[in-house]
């Protein structure tokens, strides 16, 4: 009965989340300084009767209270974009792909170096590894992110040659197969490494404060009163129940990974859902803005929800609050 209640006392609040968020989304576009129908009707690219429609599935025919309680039973109703005349899902649904692989690869390899080296960090503190590392990851982690994206630009693509300068893949080289996923990989290795190297820092921070938090717990005082090696007394006590507080940041930045890099994306020219975000902006492409802001709101909710549910298995302590 006890997880009975904490699942239904998370979803409630999960729920009551997402009415707030589509509130939110709703009048925070309506409230911008652009009139929606006239940006809407001085665009060319929709024709007179795709502009009435386009009205009538947004209810701006109608009284915002009207159009308020259209969108909170439809949100999935987006209409079409004000610059291109496409469908907004079709708009956004053609920048995740290139997003989730570079934000997704990117955070699976910062997580997985970070912990490692917040691990060997805090086992081996004090050590020349431990200040080196400490050192030089929060070094990474202060620069701002399009800074250090330039410089890698600027040595790597411009100086050496390495690598493109920029964008998801070769334009008219009409690669197939392995050549494609080669030159879609060249592209994505400089943006990648700049999003991993950056978020090194965070990821081995907080793994070594929390594994130094429990290598003076009494459990592992026993541990090693049993004559246990020190290897052992780490993998099977010590580890595991430090990666209990960092798990709920992995799982939160993962819902993260759809809203991209906006600043990394501009200077890269790669097409993601960063990239969009600022164009949309710029052109105050209102039906796009707000598609963005649903769904990334919906992902972190949803990822959010996932670690509070999980968290609440692995720690029965949790369930209990």
């Amino acid at each position: 009965m006890g997880t009975r209640k904490y699942l239904l006392r998370k979803l409630m609040q999960a729920f009551f989340t997402l009415i707030f968020v589509l509130t939110m989304n709703f009048f925070l576009f309506r409230i911008l300084p652009s009139d929606p129908v006239q940006m809407m009707v001085r665009n060319q690219k929709l024709t007179r009767a795709e502009q009435i429609q386009q009205m009538k599935d947004l209810g701006l025919d109608k009284p915002l209270w009207e159009q308020y309680i259209q969108y909170i039973t439809h949100p999935w109703v987006l209409g079409r974009s004000f610059q291109s005349g496409l469908p907004v899902s079709q708009v956004i649904g053609d920048r995740i792909w290139p997003t989730v692989l570079l934000v997704g690869s990117a955070t699976i390899l910062s997580t997985v170096f970070g912990v490692m080296i917040g691990i060997h960090s805090a086992w081996r503190r004090g050590t020349p590894f431990d200040v080196g590392s400490l050192v030089s990851t929060m070094l990474f982690y202060s620069m701002p992110q399009f800074w250090f994206g330039m410089m890698l630009l600027l040595i790597f693509a411009a100086t050496l040659h390495w690598f493109p300068v920029g964008g998801y893949a070769t334009e008219g080289a009409g690669y197939t197969g392995m050549q494609h996923v080669v030159d879609v990989a060249r592209h994505l290795f400089l943006p990648m490494m700049t999003l991993a190297i950056g978020y090194l820092g965070e990821y081995s921070l907080i793994m070594r404060s929390s594994l130094i938090d429990v290598m003076h717990e009494d459990f592992v005082n026993v541990a090693r009163a049993k004559g246990l090696r020190d290897k052992l007394v780490r993998q099977r006590h010590a580890v595991p129940n430090a990666l209990l507080p960092i798990f709920t940041m992995i799982i939160l930045y993962f819902g993260y990974v759809i809203g991209g890099a906006v600043g990394l994306e501009e200077v890269f020219s790669y097409p993601g859902i960063g990239q969009l975000t600022v164009r949309s902006i710029d052109q105050q492409d209102f039906p796009v803005m707000q598609g963005i802001f649903l769904l990334l709101s919906v992902a972190i909710l949803i990822a959010n929800l996932i670690a509070d549910i999980t968290y609440g298995y692995l720690d029965p302590r949790v369930r209990e609050a």
